[in-house]
């Protein structure tokens, strides 16, 4: 059965045999989950780069779990997102969060849509956009039902305490504007990740993490 055309975030991909790969998406209608692609051809993987914003046809599969997508296509082209270096390596860590901190079916109300405008905003910011990882991951505990008080976040801020309130008392262009070295961007983020992996009851271990601190130092 083919439903209407569905929104998906490629959060990543997973290759399948010869001709086949596993795309990992997060949808409104979905929450997480992979969908089979037929494809050999190397250039159709750019329409899978981590963050872009597909429209597709949802194809159920009676007999299994893995259902497919076709007639897919790019629906926000992140144009500002893909030109910079900085804002596409975050895009690999935004990624990769939802992937790991997500279970496969899981669905939040609202999810989908903060995760749609928050990408939208960073592909509009053309600067001052530095603290935008620590910012998303605060505000990813509050789409996933956590609402980070400060009693709750202290635990995990070690010395970063004052940084933490700050940006917890902050809006969103207040807390792009918040003074941060590299190592303490760092540090923010690693401690909102154990913040995570307390209240999902798992751990969030993200391999790209790595790769924004050499963004940071």
């Amino acid at each position: 059965m083919t439903g209407d055309s569905t929104e998906l975030i490629v959060l990543g991909t997973t290759k399948v045999g010869e001709s086949g790969i596993v795309v990992h998406t997060l949808s409104r209608e979905y929450g997480r989950r992979g969908f089979l692609v037929r494809s050999g051809k190397k250039a159709g993987m750019a329409l899978f780069l981590p963050m872009n914003v597909l429209e597709a046809d949802v194809v159920e599969t009676p007999k299994s779990d893995l259902w497919t997508i076709r007639n897919i296509s790019l629906k926000e082209g992140l144009t500002s997102v893909r030109e910079n270096l900085y804002k596409n390596t975050m895009t690999l860590f935004l990624a990769e969060v939802l992937f790991r901190t997500l279970r496969e079916g899981m669905a939040e109300d609202g999810l989908y849509e903060w995760c749609i405008g928050s990408l939208l905003a960073l592909n509009a910011m053309e600067s001052d956009f530095s603290n935008f990882p620590v910012r998303w991951l605060m505000e990813l505990a509050g789409a996933m039902g956590f609402r980070p008080s400060f009693d709750d976040i202290a635990p995990f801020a070690k010395e970063n305490l004052k940084e933490m309130k700050l940006l917890l008392n902050a809006d969103f262009s207040e807390s792009m504007l918040i003074p941060l070295n590299g190592a303490t961007r760092n540090a923010l983020c690693e401690e909102l990740l154990q913040y995570l992996s307390y209240h999902t009851e798992y751990p969030v271990q993200i391999k790209s993490l790595s790769v924004l601190r050499e963004l940071y130092k």
